[in-house]
């Protein structure tokens, strides 16, 4: 068991209930995610990208604390996307 010193178990574990929400909310309705769409049309590296610029550059500057919190989680999760679409571009499979 590792002793984490900066709770990573448990953000790790409320990051990904907050990605299962982004696929029970509005993007099950259809079956289909914005991001699904760019990525396809080839767009997804600069789209990730520019979102955590965006979120990265909103910090603090709007809304409450609480507010200053999410917009972290949607950098680590627009992180996660990047490196998803990095992966995809450069694997040799």
């Amino acid at each position: 068991m590792i002793d984490y010193k900066f709770r990573e178990d448990e953000l790790m574990e409320e990051f990904r209930s907050y990605i299962d929400k982004t696929y029970d909310g509005h993007y099950g309705k259809t079956g289909l995610q914005s991001s699904e769409v760019i990525v396809d049309r080839g767009h997804g590296e600069g789209f990730f990208h520019g979102n955590i610029d965006k979120y990265n550059g909103r910090y603090g500057k709007k809304g409450t604390p609480a507010d200053h919190r999410k917009d972290i989680i949607k950098i680590i999760h627009y992180g996660f996307l990047a490196l998803y679409e990095h992966d995809r571009k450069h694997s040799d499979g």
